[in-house]
């Protein structure tokens, strides 16, 4: 019982009971329009439904188990001496998957700071593993344009990356004719919600949270493939790693 009232009781579904109450009282068009807004963009169900597309057609958890071709990281920041969690969680995937490979396997990486990178994943895979690591650019618009010129377009590949950013890795791979799948471990953000019987009378802040990301994602690659045509803001050479 306590699991069921108590979603009741957060300030946000208390916003939207108090948005039903006066669309039904004034009987406003647009009150209207924002309660199902406010509802559809919230709600726990819909939200779910959104996270398995988004989990079946856009990325994977983890490696294929039957993949035999190479892998391409995209890069997490850091620095000379060291690299944040969101990068070690991405190697630490990789080396996972080649550490069960008889056959030898090259890893793309794209960062500005190689050596931390190199470093920490040699380590983990076998000693046959090649190593192609470069800084592609600013954005992951720069990184594909210049992984385009790098990668043999005959093979698959995985590209790890965070689920924040898969769609735009999984268009863009599409649209340069990379044969390959986006593997990105989920977010707290991009993970099922528990969907019980208030589910569906209520709202959840994670659930906004999941449609401004995909909201500002999809808005970036329609940004990009607007202008790819006539511009050329993402067409710049590797710069020197560090």
């Amino acid at each position: 019982m306590k699991d069921f009232i108590e979603p009741f009781l957060y300030p946000h579904n208390l916003f939207l009971f108090g948005l039903v109450i006066a669309a039904l009282r004034y009987k406003k068009v647009g009150l209207w329009f924002l309660v199902i807004w406010f509802y559809a963009f919230g709600n726990g169900w819909v939200a779910n439904q959104v996270r398995d597309w988004y989990g079946s057609e856009i990325s994977q958890a983890e490696v294929p188990t039957n993949f035999n071709g190479d892998f391409v990281v995209l890069g997490c920041g850091g620095d000379e001496m060291s690299i944040p969690d969101c990068a070690k969680s991405r190697l630490d995937q990789v080396a996972n998957a080649v550490g069960a490979r008889l056959d030898p396997v090259t890893i793309h990486m794209t960062t500005l700071y190689c050596t931390p990178y190199l470093n920490y994943l040699k380590a983990k895979v076998p000693p046959q593993t090649r190593f192609d690591c470069f800084h592609g650019g600013e954005t992951t618009y720069h990184e594909f344009f210049n992984l385009d010129q790098r990668l043999d377009h005959a093979k698959s590949f995985v590209f790890v990356t965070s689920d924040y950013h898969a769609f735009r890795v999984h268009k863009l791979a599409q649209s340069y004719g990379l044969n390959g799948v986006v593997v990105a471990a989920p977010s707290s953000t991009f993970r099922p919600v528990n969907c019980r019987a208030s589910c569906y009378l209520t709202v959840n802040l994670s659930n906004f949270d999941l449609f401004a990301k995909l909201t500002a994602e999809m808005s970036s690659y329609l940004v990009y493939s607007s202008t790819a045509r006539w511009t050329r803001w993402y067409k710049e050479p590797p710069q020197p790693t560090r």
